[in-house]
């Protein structure tokens, strides 16, 4: 088994999804995920997609993730909202509350640690 491995998400089928309907707050937006990496002690790796649309968030996890492409808002509740575009990274910790806006379809990589 090679100890490499790379963020092709042709390697696998992605998993669909949406945000929880209680969550949604303005859209329909509709999630691709191609989780490449599931590592022993909670640790995930991989590419997600979302199509315009704000709902809300909240982080058990700690996520670190870099912007592929489009266009995205995030706000803490009580914060200030944090314009995310192509080439930006973010961390969010555990404890995190807010919301995820897209205003532009969005492609993102990310590490999850739980």
């Amino acid at each position: 088994m090679s100890k490499v491995l790379t963020f092709d998400p042709a390697a696998v089928a992605p998993e669909i999804g949406a945000p929880a309907p209680d969550r949604l707050i303005a859209g329909n937006p509709q999630f691709r995920t191609w989780n490449l990496e599931e590592a022993e002690g909670g640790l995930y790796a991989g590419i997600w997609e979302a199509t315009p649309g704000k709902w809300r968030i909240v982080y058990d996890e700690w996520e670190y993730f870099h912007i592929l492409s489009g266009y995205s808002i995030v706000t803490e509740d009580d914060g200030a909202p944090i314009h995310l575009k192509a080439g930006d990274s973010l961390i969010l910790r555990p404890g995190f509350k807010g919301s995820w806006e897209v205003i532009e379809t969005t492609r993102k990589d990310y590490v999850i640690r739980v």
